[in-house]
């Protein structure tokens, strides 16, 4: 098993040079210049609609480095409070933002401050008020109990050595009755251990995903209930090749081991109110 400390800092080294990418590739043309953050990633690629990315800041939209699109699947409501843990470059906050209204806030809580700076821009840029990011780690939310109505998250908790405690720390946070809504990727079956040993792939949203049983046993310990998960893209031997090559582990032999194992899903459940 990898040392927390030394995953934790190849997370934030990958991001920070995640938000120097999106800085110094800024207002070119083509795909990868306007879209998302890798736009042949068969993780990354394609999460939001044409009229969701309308109006926000181009480099909003060519941070984003989700699996999935939370927001367009949590429900939110005017005048509710959300948390978006490991918000990146602001892309969920910001439409969070616009779905509670004036009345709402969203919250953006990011550890890596070349994030937490292409945030702001995007925000600023975006006009959009009603937004705070915050610097922190998802183990240890700075934010009171019983504070906010939702928790998002998009493909950011499988990147954390202790899941147990983001868990604890989204349920502590979360009023009664709060939702926990999050996208991640999540396994099916068995993978092979030199894939869970590569710690490139924390980065890359694969060695640090969870059995889809032991994440409704981390939810139920944390004390979640009406736990669903529901998955969005299965990846196939292709795709999956394609995320180990990124990791310089292609192999055929490899991708079929994991062919049809990692998913993307939508992570739901509740607070007891």
């Amino acid at each position: 098993m990898e040392d927390p400390r030394s995953i934790k800092e190849q997370v934030r080294d990958h991001y920070a040079q995640q938000a120097q990418r999106v800085r110094r590739d800024s207002g070119k043309a083509g795909c990868c210049g306007t879209g998302s953050a890798c736009c042949g990633d068969p993780i990354t690629s394609n999460l939001y609609a044409d009229e969701e990315k309308a109006g926000l800041p181009p480099d909003a939209v060519a941070a984003s480095l989700g699996c999935g699109n939370p927001t367009a699947l949590a429900e939110l409501k005017p005048g509710e409070i959300v948390l978006d843990l490991g918000s990146g470059g602001g892309i969920d906050v910001l439409l969070s933002a616009r779905r509670v209204g004036p009345a709402g806030k969203a919250y953006g809580l990011d550890m890596t401050d070349e994030m937490l700076e292409l945030a702001r821009d995007n925000q600023r840029n975006a006009g959009i008020r009603n937004v705070e990011f915050l610097k922190g780690q998802i183990e240890n939310i700075p934010l009171p109990d019983n504070s906010v109505d939702v928790v998002i998250s998009n493909c950011v908790i499988n990147l954390s050595a202790d899941k147990s405690r983001v868990m604890r720390e989204a349920f502590r946070v979360l009023k009664p009755g709060g939702r926990f809504a999050v996208s991640d990727v999540v396994v099916r079956g068995e993978i092979p251990a030199e894939i869970q040993r590569k710690v490139e792939l924390w980065a890359g949203c694969v060695a640090g995903a969870l059995k889809e049983s032991d994440y409704r046993d981390k939810l139920r310990a944390a004390g979640f209930e009406k736990i669903e998960i529901d998955p969005t893209r299965i990846y196939s031997v292709t795709q999956s090749n394609e995320i180990l090559a990124a990791a310089g582990l292609a192999s055929e032999e490899l991708a079929a081991q994991i062919d049809n194992k990692f998913m993307s899903a939508f992570v739901r459940a509740c607070k007891p109110a």
